[in-house]
């Protein structure tokens, strides 16, 4: 996240050098290779962490709970991003991850579902965890999916009061099928346009823990003779329900901590298995 004072973590992706060196959800980077951050636009500073696969650098970063900053050595690589995954767990309780909302992952996305279903499946468990969003367009054709056509699923309101409505396009695969969420405090940006237009519509259950809160749209003004360039906000996200996402995110409707020590000592995600508990209830 580049909109605040410093580079904020919205979420390492998985699999990444970010995750293997072990950044977390709202690590603050306040110096990169030992140069101070302060003052610097975060666009900027972001230029100086990309940089060739197989060199190294170090973040420092402010983490919430920690009393000093930390250093954190990264070792750059190319990075393929992922976009779905997908299973068929017990009960024919489907389960389908989303990473981004990347240029091509409707179409992924659409595929798995219509795999799911050709399956038997009769839940789904929809896992946004860690997705820190992607393009807008992308989240309105996965969310057309499981809403009628034709239906408000988010507005963009502006600083003179204006609004553009975007909405469900016709032809959902999935109009009817039980449906829970799983988010946490790195679903942003589309992943909470996402969960708020199910929440709101009452189509899905969602589960885990408040989610980032990043729903503003941004545009950058260039300054004379290259003198740099002031980021302006210039609209916000509202759900269908006209609830701002932006520094507030949204609340599940059953909070649950994910417990990192079972999980690491057992292999247990209590955040899935309580999903699996509320499916389970729904489609019985």
């Amino acid at each position: 996240d580049t909109s605040g004072e410093y580079i904020t973590i919205i979420s390492p992706m998985a699999g990444s050098p970010a995750e293997e060196a072990g950044l977390k959800t709202g690590d603050v980077v306040i110096a990169i290779d030992g140069e101070d951050m302060t003052g610097v636009n975060p666009d900027i500073a972001l230029q100086s962490i990309l940089g060739p696969a197989g060199s190294t650098l170090v973040l420092t970063v402010e983490r919430e709970g920690e009393s000093a900053p930390l250093d954190i050595e990264i070792t750059r690589a190319k990075i393929t991003v992922p976009s779905v995954e997908y299973e068929m767990l017990e009960n024919d309780i489907g389960y389908l991850q989303l990473f981004n909302f990347g240029e091509n992952t409707s179409d992924e996305f659409i595929d798995a579902l219509q795999d799911l279903q050709d399956q038997g499946m009769e839940g789904l468990i929809f896992d946004l965890r860690g997705n820190g969003g992607g393009f807008l367009y992308t989240a309105v054709n996965i969310l057309s999916q499981f809403i009628e056509g034709n239906t408000p699923i988010i507005y963009q309101v502006y600083g003179d009061g204006t609004e553009d409505v975007w909405e469900t396009n016709s032809g959902g695969i999935a109009l009817d099928i039980p449906m829970v969420l799983l988010v946490d405090g790195g679903s942003a940006s589309a992943s909470e346009i996402t969960v708020g237009a199910l929440q709101d519509l009452e189509r899905a259950t969602v589960i885990g823990t408040t989610t980032y809160g990043k729903g503003s749209v941004h545009y950058v003004l260039p300054l004379t003779d290259e003198n740099g360039a002031v980021q302006v906000t210039i609209a916000k996200w509202l759900t269908p329900n006209k609830r701002f996402i932006h520094e507030i995110g949204i609340d599940p409707d059953v909070i649950i901590e994910f417990d990192e020590e079972v999980w690491e000592a057992e292999g247990i995600d209590n955040q899935l298995e309580k999903a699996i508990e509320v499916i389970m209830e729904i489609v019985q």
